[in-house]
């Protein structure tokens, strides 16, 4: 994907498009659904889409997150020897009033017995907004999610990083990561899209901007992630740095069959 692309999403040239999703039966609660084969991320087909709610600590929404399945491919490594399935999401952040914030597109994984988000999913692109007419080279590091993993272990970290300069110049180095990742346990999460046994995954969220080696602007985090290995990340909780729970993204619908231009419900309306 090019520079151009995202020099756009930063600062906020994207044209509005609308992501669609409606509710689906309920996943079994019982036990997450193993997927050794992995034929998509996260169950993920042709058409699916998903809508998230954005929450603020006290439960009042704030805005949408949108994403809808537009392919599905595979990938092999340099030997071929290894083949990794994806998909490939459009993925629009709107406020809550429905007014598109921004879109991107992000590519999701799958090999074996584990999936991988896209690092860019992590990276809020208000920490690029001072940085407009700048040439950026992104450097994404996708988040592993196993089917069964092990409760106790840690999983690797992942995030986005972004290399900011101008024609002539280094500027600096903007980043937004996924680290001290790990499985603290397994907890039944409902939501408006069904029930699901999830993992938890407890995490720090870090963010910067590094201009020189004196020179940074840090924040960290503690994230919590629950997800079922059939569906994909169902509730995501930001704290801030007193432990309030300052955010909530919380799965609303799932919509297997969406259609560009077909009708759903989230949240009560129509859209």
């Amino acid at each position: 994907m090019s520079s151009t692309y995202f020099v756009a999403l930063a600062t906020g040239l994207l044209t509005s498009a609308t992501l669609q999703a409606q509710t689906l039966s309920p996943a079994t609660p019982e036990t997450p659904a193993p997927a050794a084969d992995c034929p998509h991320p996260f169950g993920l087909a042709d058409n699916t889409a998903r809508t998230f709610t954005l929450q603020d600590g006290r439960g009042k929404t704030t805005g949408y997150v949108r994403q809808r399945v537009v392919s599905l491919g595979t990938e092999q490594n340099k030997k071929k020897t290894q083949t990794t399935n994806t998909v490939l999401l459009k993925s629009g952040a709107y406020d809550a009033k429905d007014r598109l914030v921004y879109l991107r597109d992000l590519t999701f994984r799958c090999r074996q017995d584990t999936a991988f988000t896209d690092g860019l999913d992590q990276l809020n692109p208000t920490q690029l907004s001072s940085f407009q007419d700048r040439i950026l080279t992104y450097s994404p590091l996708p988040l592993s999610w196993p089917n069964q993993p092990t409760i106790g272990s840690e999983l690797p970290g992942g995030g986005m990083t972004v290399d900011v300069r101008s024609s002539a110049v280094h500027i600096a180095n903007v980043y937004s990561m996924v680290g001290k990742r790990r499985v603290t346990g397994r907890q039944t999460i409902t939501t408006p899209a069904g029930t699901f046994e999830c993992y938890k995954v407890e995490a720090e969220l870090e963010t910067g901007t590094v201009a020189r080696a004196d020179l940074k602007l840090t924040s960290a985090v503690r994230v919590v992630d629950y997800y079922a290995p059939a569906v994909g990340l169902v509730k995501s909780e930001r704290y801030d740095k007193r432990g309030r729970l300052e955010q909530v993204r919380l799965l609303t619908a799932i919509d297997e069959a969406a259609g560009v231009g077909g009708k759903a419900k989230h949240n009560g309306k129509k859209s």
